[in-house]
């Protein structure tokens, strides 16, 4: 039996058929026929101008590589800038305008929190994710740095009350900020009622009060007077009590209260793209399934718990009695954004005449089937109850890149049978060239933009790549406090809320990196919401439960009518290049540089390449465990690679340095049955030689994009298990 089908002039893998005909298309209404037609048709009409396109990014930048060798050492800002618009990298900017995007759910539009980002070919976060719109405070605080583990304090294999009571403690004084008593503490509450629509707090000494401000008062589970469940609302974000005297946590506690939930992802990324290792229609089918189910509300899988089997599957809603005695019901799951790939990866999941397509075209045509199925109530559960379906574009370069991801939605609407402007797009900021000309990239998509975001890593692998003759750069850590990034962070805020974002979509911040480190998050990623952000990337649950308290400390649509009354964030800031500009690096920081920066390539590659693992928790030179995705690859093999081809280092000590570090990540990998060392045999490695070859063609790769080398490695990887 062929392994391929051949309809409207493609030729489909089996799988990504047979999941199409079988599994998307039934109750989609939409036709097998106009479905692979309208697939042709895009590939046809669309494919020419996505070859044009990428080639102008390579004609930019061989235009840029030959301005600054021939102005190298002697750089000149004014001349610069010129230079950008004769070539048409900076374009004109036009007036003033604000988008108009419509039926955006309010989870996009109005109400600030945290944004989750998992990789959609692992059932099992996937869900965990779409679950996390509620966490436990209890959970996310016992279990994490925020409460110290000092002696008599620390996390048991059983719960220890002495622990409990400073978590219990830690979200009293949380409770006591964000919806405060009119008199007292929640400390001191011994009990919580409703009495004619209203709350009362009975306290310790018998006296009763009620909340500070009465509509943060949402509503009750139970009985009025000794309901089960507490429901409170303030900054558009829920808080809930839950009571009961049967739980061994609310026997020891002065009201009973059990737990205490907090709503956290509000939105949450499924990415098919930086996250995931989808390197063949196998790996294509798997993501695309995970994402079918989460839109027609099916996706379950099974997880061990020591010798219990537990079946996971997505949270139903929440349902609540109001103040004023009606039924509240409350979404039981975060919005679900998907997150197609970029447009320069191509696939032979499908093939047309015999060449390879975007993969992006597929991407838009499989999960918008998938959606389709939300939109038309398929399911028991609801995702956007506004009718819109939410695309994430990532690696856009520029406004005629957003400008063909429109036209290539307005195809995929026809063919699909969607209204027009369905389909909403998050313009992702993280190529140089859709920075400086992010006005214009929303002007392109003012119809449909929801969501504009930064993001550091990739966006420093682009200015790195952009940059690469012009010098070499100043050391990784030293970029985060550079002129050029704190310029980007401030100018998109400034843009997207010259724009009219505020009220119509989101504004997004970077992700937290090392989830075990939740006690600095919590110091530092409350500058998020206090720069403008209405959202923020979290890689847990449990980050997302406690960012989520940042939402009720700061205000963020007050923050954000403040900051545009601010001047605004300079272009020629973000055009300041971080080069060394002729400052030496002793030898002993050069050496601590590279083996940093190589032991992180490494320790992710690894996993990437032998196991197919996209995203996940790697610990680096210190033994400190981050998350990683493509995106962290980028930065640290483009900016080994800037320091190779400017002398910093040469080849044969960039070898010497691999060849170490790899017996270091081959230490912190020892435990897992299913990894394969690296040393000493490099040259057999797969691994080990895809994580040199980043660096060592890091300069010739095409924008610095790790896909041109992961891909086919993984493919040789898969190839030698077979």
């Amino acid at each position: 039996m062929s392994d391929r089908i051949e309809v409207s002039g493609l030729s489909v893998d089996r799988g990504i058929y047979d999941l199409v005909e079988r599994e998307a298309l039934p109750a989609s209404g939409v036709e097998s026929a106009a479905f692979w037609e309208g697939l042709a048709g895009i590939v046809r009409d669309l494919g020419p101008d996505n070859r044009r396109l990428l080639q102008v990014r390579d004609d930019l930048q061989a235009r840029l590589d030959d301005w600054n060798k021939n102005h190298y050492g002697r750089f000149d800002p004014a001349a610069y800038k010129a230079f950008l618009r004769d070539i048409g990298y900076l374009v004109p900017e036009g007036e003033s305008f604000q988008i108009s995007t419509r039926n955006v759910d309010d989870e996009v539009a109005v109400v600030a929190g945290p944004q989750l980002v998992v990789p959609v070919d692992n059932a099992r976060y996937s869900l965990n994710a779409a679950n996390a719109r509620w966490y436990s405070l209890y959970d996310a605080l016992y279990g994490t740095d925020i409460v110290l583990e000092v002696e008599g304090c620390k996390k048991t294999g059983r719960y220890n009350p002495v622990r409990g009571r400073q978590v219990i403690q830690y979200v009293r004084d949380f409770l006591d900020q964000a919806v405060p008593l009119a008199a007292g503490s929640h400390n001191y509450a011994v009990s919580y009622r409703v009495r004619s629509g209203k709350l009362v707090v009975v306290m310790g000494d018998g006296s009763e009060t009620e909340l500070g401000w009465r509509e943060s008062f949402a509503g009750y589970r139970g009985d009025p007077d000794s309901p089960e469940a507490i429901l409170f609302r303030h900054n558009r974000l829920h808080i809930e009590l839950l009571i009961g005297e049967g739980y061994y946590i609310g026997q020891g506690d002065l009201a009973n209260i059990y737990d205490v939930q907090i709503e956290a992802a509000i939105t949450t990324i499924m990415d098919c793209e930086d996250s995931v290792a989808a390197v063949d229609a196998e790996d294509k089918t798997r993501v695309y399934r995970n994402w079918l189910g989460l839109m027609k509300g099916d996706l379950k899988t099974t997880v061990m718990r020591g010798d219990e089997a537990m079946e996971r599957s997505l949270n139903p809603d929440r349902e609540y009695i109001s103040p004023r005695g009606e039924p509240l019901r409350l979404p039981g799951r975060s919005l679900m954004f998907v997150r197609n790939v970029g447009t320069h990866m191509y696939t032979d999941a499908v093939t047309c005449d015999g060449e390879e397509i975007p993969e992006t075209f597929l991407d838009a045509m499989v999960t918008v089937l998938a959606a389709k199925h939300d939109l038309l109530g398929n399911s028991e559960f609801r995702n956007s109850r506004t009718g819109s379906i939410y695309i994430v574009k990532p690696k856009m370069h520029g406004p005629d890149e957003v400008a063909e991801a429109v036209r290539l939605f307005e195809r995929v609407e026809d063919a699909l049978g969607l209204e027009r402007n369905t389909l909403k797009i998050g313009i992702m900021d993280e190529e140089r060239r859709t920075t400086v000309n992010l006005k214009e990239c929303i002007r392109a998509a003012s119809e449909r933009v929801v969501f504009i975001n930064t993001g550091f890593l990739d966006r420093t692998g682009d200015e790195i790549h952009t940059s690469m003759e012009a010098d070499a750069m100043i050391p990784k850590n030293e970029i985060k406090s550079s002129t050029w990034l704190l310029a980007y962070e401030d100018w998109n805020v400034d843009v997207g809320l010259e724009c009219g974002m505020r009220k119509n979509g989101q504004i997004g911040k970077g992700m937290w990196a090392a989830p075990d480190n939740m006690a600095a998050m919590m110091e530092q990623k409350i500058a998020h919401p206090r720069a403008g952000a209405s959202t923020a990337w979290v890689p847990s649950a449990v980050a997302a439960a406690l960012h989520a308290m940042h939402y009720h400390q700061v205000h963020v649509g007050t923050r954000q009518r403040q900051l545009a009354r601010t001047s605004h964030a300079r272009l020629d800031d973000i055009l300041t290049l971080p080069v060394l500009d002729g400052r030496k690096i002793n030898q002993g920081d050069l050496i601590k540089e590279l083996e940093n920066n190589a032991q992180g390539i490494l320790g992710y590659v690894v996993r990437w390449i032998d196991q197919g693992v996209g995203c996940s928790k790697v610990p680096d030179i210190s033994d400190v465990y981050l998350m990683e995705d493509r995106a962290t690859l980028r930065i640290s093999s483009q900016h080994i690679a800037n320091w190779l081809h400017h002398g910093l280092t040469d080849e044969t000590r960039v070898r010497e340095v691999f060849e170490k570090m790899a017996e270091i990540v081959d230490r912190q990998n020892a435990a897992d049955p299913e990894y394969r060392p690296m040393a000493p045999n490099f040259d057999d490695s797969v691994a080990f030689q895809a994580a040199l070859e980043l660096v060592l063609r890091g300069r010739e790769i095409p924008n610095g994009y790790t896909e041109f080398v992961l891909h086919p490695r993984r493919r040789e990887a898969k190839a030698r298990a077979r």
